[in-house]
Formats: structure tokens, sequence, C-alpha cells
């Protein structure tokens, strides 16, 4: 009976997981270009966008750690959805760039509970069925993030910058609602998790491998489509509109390859392969972004370079707690997404200085090599990830 009500339930969630990232993702293709209208200089729009990533770094592991240890989730997911609102409000009734920065930061404490999104959306399913949930709750989360960014940019443009915010804050407040009713869900008789588990977690070797993949993989997201590619596009006379569809087109396809590539193409090629696929297509259609001389032809670069992201991103996340027993997952979670927010500051901020040092074009190319580069990375150390992972499943078996 509790397996068929929390299965009714898994399309609830769907919908809060797609509203929750619809109601942070509405400012992210004018967000840059914004604060550049307000006076601040390419580094400052740098770390504002950073400062998102910085704040996940920082509290995700707590928040998977507390999770695992008092069985709780869906506290934090209806925190995230609070937080994620007052963000948008804030910046609503404010135009000092220091607040700006500091409600960015409040922005990512509310995406530090995708921790609990996630694991709690896979404990609906078997073990065996991870790479399948990933892959579904990415699809939501991508696909909250393309509505957000479309609509965004179609009330910027229409309505006022602060327009896409209020739409942000306004959309969250239905998730709020609906996240009440979203079911907790613990094995019975799950251990919790202990400060000796913790520093097992902390010190998992396949853990640690996939997440520096991860922290390259959010540098080259986070400095291009969600960072810096709706400004380069605004120098070819992009309007405000115009950066939400680049944005948009840029993560429509990362949602369908995160739900082909979690469910399909990597039972075909295996993990590794599909993963490496996404890197080229991220780093060949990066490079291309400084000789692009019109908007069309910019999307069309981006949207390629989008299904390259949908299909690491899901696999990444996906093999950073396959092999972990349930109990010691969303610690685990916790670390993988803390230790890639480290990417998510250091993408934008280095190509925001980039971009004031040299220019905004040198830095997609240096990008671009990194993208190719990883892909490479990914071809050695994937292999010993599935090594590594196969040892972790008899350890954890006999413990």
């Amino acid at each position: 009976m509790q397996t068929k009500k929390v299965n009714n339930r898994i399309p609830l969630f769907c919908v809060v997981t797609l509203i929750f990232w619809f109601s942070m993702y509405t400012c992210v293709p004018i967000l840059a270009a914004y604060v550049e209208y307000l006076g601040a200089s390419y580094s400052m729009a740098g770390l504002i966008v950073g400062m998102y990533g910085l704040t996940q770094m920082l509290l995700r592991i707590p928040v998977g750690v507390i999770s695992d240890r008092f069985h709780k989730r869906k506290i934090f997911i209806v925190f995230g959805m609070i937080f994620s609102i007052l963000s948008g409000i804030g910046i609503i009734v404010t135009q000092d760039i220091t607040w700006i920065l500091f409600l960015r930061a409040l922005a990512g404490a509310a995406a530090a509970t995708w921790v609990d999104f996630t694991i709690l959306f896979t404990s609906y399913y078997l073990k065996e069925e991870t790479t399948k949930a990933i892959g579904t709750i990415s699809f939501y989360n991508i696909s909250g993030q393309m509505l957000g960014i479309l609509c965004g940019g179609w009330f910027a443009d229409h309505y006022g910058w602060e327009s896409s915010f209020l739409i942000g804050a306004l959309v969250g407040m239905i998730g709020l609602i609906c996240s009440f009713f979203i079911i907790e869900r613990f094995e019975d008789g799950q251990q919790r998790i202990t400060f000796q588990g913790v520093l097992a977690v902390a010190g998992d070797r396949t853990l640690l491998t996939v997440s520096f993949l991860a922290i390259l993989f959010q540098m080259l997201a986070f400095a291009t489509v969600f960072g810096f590619t709706p400004v380069y596009a605004h120098t070819l006379g992009a309007s405000k509109f115009d950066m939400g569809l680049l944005t948009f087109f840029s993560t429509f396809p990362t949602a369908i390859a995160a739900w082909i590539g979690g469910r399909y193409l990597s039972e075909k090629l295996g993990e590794k392969n599909t993963i490496m696929i996404g890197f080229v297509l991220i780093g060949v259609f990066t490079t291309l972004i400084p000789f692009t001389n019109s908007i069309i032809i910019l999307i069309i670069t981006q949207t390629i370079a989008g299904f390259g992201r949908g299909f690491a991103s899901p696999l990444l996340m996906s093999l950073s707690i396959k092999h972990m027993n349930s109990g010691e997952r969303a610690t685990a979670m916790g670390f993988y997404q803390a230790i890639y927010g480290l990417g998510m500051f250091i993408g934008p901020f280095f190509m925001g200085s980039v971009g004031d040092w040299l220019t905004l074009k040198q830095g997609f190319i240096i990008l671009g090599l990194l993208g190719c580069v990883t892909a490479y990375l990914t071809k050695i150390m994937i292999v010993s990830v599935k090594q590594i992972s196969e040892a972790d499943i008899v350890k954890n078996s006999v413990l």
C-alpha cells in the first residue's frame, strides 16, 4: 500500500521539481546583462553569477549529512522553495549590487536542497534503477530551467528587467504549496549515518573522481550558457527575448538528451562513452562561439552543445551514488554537488576576469579547449571509476 501511495505521488514530485527550477531560472538569461546594466564590471557580474555556486559548495555537504542523519528530506525541499521565492522578490526591490550578490547567495542556498530532491526521488525506485530515476528527474530539472529561461526572457523584453524575477517568485509560490504534499520515504530499518560513515563517504574514490569531472562540467556550463553567452549575444544586438531564446534553445536539447542518455544511450554505448560524447560536443561548440556573427548561428551552435550537457550531467550524477548504500546517498550527493559547486563559482568568475583582462572571445576558446580535454580525462578516469565502483559494491555488501 505504501509503495502504491508513493508511486502515485511521483507525478506530483516531478511537477514540484519543474516549478522549483522554473522559479530559480527565470533570471538566468538576463542576470549578467542586468547587473552590467546596473554598472557592474564583467568581473563583478561573474562574481554575482558565481556566488550561486559558491553557496551551494558550502551548504550541500551539511544538507546531505543532516538529511541522512535525521532521515528528513521533505523539509529541505520546502525550505528550498521558500529561499527561491525570497531571492526573486529581493532582487525586485533593490538595485544595489551588494544586495544582489547576497540574494544570489540565497538562491544558491535554495539550490543546495537539490540534494534532497534527487535522493528522495531515487528512493521511489529500486537501487538498480538509479540511472533511470536520475535521468527522469534530470529531465524535469532541465525542463523547469528551460521554461523559466524562456518566460524570463520574454517578460524582461516586454515588461522590463525586474518582471523576470517577479514571475519566478509567483510561480515558486505555487510550487511551495505543492511541496507540502510530497511523501517522505525511507527504507524500514535503515541506519542513521554516523560520523565514521560521513568520513567513509568523503573518502570514496569513485565519488571524488566523478566529482572532479563534474567541476569541469559546471565550469563550462556556468561560464557560458548560464553566464556570458547571453552577454556575447547582447554584443551582437540581441534583445532580452533573444537572450532568453538563446538560453532556451541551449537548454531544451539538454532535457531531451538527459532523458535519452539516462534511459537508453548509456545502455547501448556505456556510461563512459556517452559522457565523452557530451564533453566533445560542449567543447567543440563552445570554441565556435567567438566565430559566429549572427544570433541564429549562435543559437544553432549552443543547441548542439546543449545535447552534450544533457548526455554528461545525469550520468555523472548517477555514478556518484550508484554504488552507495541508501543511508549514505544524501551525504554522497551532498559531497558531489558541493564539490561541483566549485565549478559553478570558478567558471563565471574566470570568464568575467578574462573578459576584463583580455576579451570574451578568447575566454570562449579557452573553455572550448577545456571541454575537449575533459572528454579525454573522462576516457582515462571513468575506467578507474568502474573498477572502483565494483570494489565499493563488494565492500558495502560485506559491511
